[in-house]
């Protein structure tokens, strides 16, 4: 044997299959980041960081995508620059405008925005502002790349495009008792997979008051944003469900408007307004990339 596959050989490890078909990986943690985060203090990036739980050796919420808000006082500004190929930008409060190499995108509350890879943009604000942002870049540093080139071309969704669409399927939604009543926001690059970018996905949902959506779950993680909602609103989550379709010992994930909480990948999830008053809610998740890996499996209680 030579001495450079006797050196290759020092890495080698193995396992007796049985005992280790499925490692032992910590779970995502439900975990909630309330609104206090951006509402006060200086113009910053605040990661939404699971790394130590995750055991990730960078800023990661989930193992391929990391949130933040962005805090930006009224007349400031800011620059983002991420090696990821998909961003996602929802705009929490405020009014403002971002800079990029195509142009500018002017954005108000409610608006959301997509861009792909980029050399970086800057942010600005009118009036005291916040935007949630996601990407994928702890997916690339998990895989040792960098991005080469751009995946999709960038997209803007304004809240009257999304309050509209969500409006008009509210009637036939509650007399058929769908699961969901919303809009999966799509890109005409990422058509196929019917997702907002090729790796991305999001849904604006909306939960009307009074009103119970029943569980369902999926392989990929949620990054959950609560645009709007009044008091006794939650998410119940939890890994299993009896037979009449309730989820077994869930914990509940109470909503607050501007506050984001993260959906455990495979866990049951059940929506739940007991207010007076809509609400609605924006998943981001890494669905993009399990659609695209036919690894979903979407499953509903009826």
């Amino acid at each position: 044997m030579s001495s450079l596959n006797q050196q290759y050989a020092q890495q080698v490890v193995s396992w007796e299959y049985s005992s280790a078909a499925t490692p032992d990986l910590n779970d995502v943690p439900i975990q909630p980041f309330p609104a206090s985060l951006h509402e006060q203090g200086d113009t910053r990036v605040i990661a939404l960081d699971l790394s130590r739980e995750l055991e990730t050796p960078y800023l990661a919420t989930a193992p391929n995508l990391l949130a933040s808000y962005i805090r930006i006082c009224a007349n400031e500004k800011i620059a983002t620059s991420i090696a990821s190929t998909s961003e996602v930008y929802f705009v929490l409060r405020g009014a403002g405008r971002t800079e990029t190499a195509e142009g500018t995108i002017h954005w108000k509350q409610g608006d959301a925005f997509t861009l792909p890879y980029n050399e970086g943009v800057t942010h600005y604000a009118d009036e005291d502002s916040a935007l949630y942002w996601s990407h994928d870049a702890p997916l690339l540093q998990y895989m040792g790349v960098t991005p080469a080139k751009q995946m999709f071309k960038p997209a803007f969704y304004s809240k009257e495009y999304m309050c509209d669409a969500v409006e008009k399927l509210r009637e036939p939604a509650l007399r058929e008792k769908r699961n969901r009543i919303g809009i999966i926001l799509g890109n005409h690059d990422s058509a196929r997979t019917k997702t907002m970018t090729h790796t991305m996905w999001s849904l604006f949902n909306l939960l009307p008051a009074g009103e119970v959506q029943k569980p369902h779950r999926h392989q990929s993680v949620a990054l959950d944003l609560a645009v709007f909602s009044g008091p006794d609103t939650y998410t119940l989550i939890g890994k299993k469900v009896d037979t009449n379709g309730e989820i077994i010992d869930p914990v509940k994930a109470m909503w607050a408007t501007n506050t984001v909480f993260v959906t455990p990948p495979g866990w049951w999830h059940s929506h739940h307004n007991e207010s007076d008053q809509d609400a609605f809610v924006f998943p981001v998740q890494d669905a993009g990339l399990h659609t695209y890996m036919r690894t979903l499996d979407i499953q509903f209680i009826r």
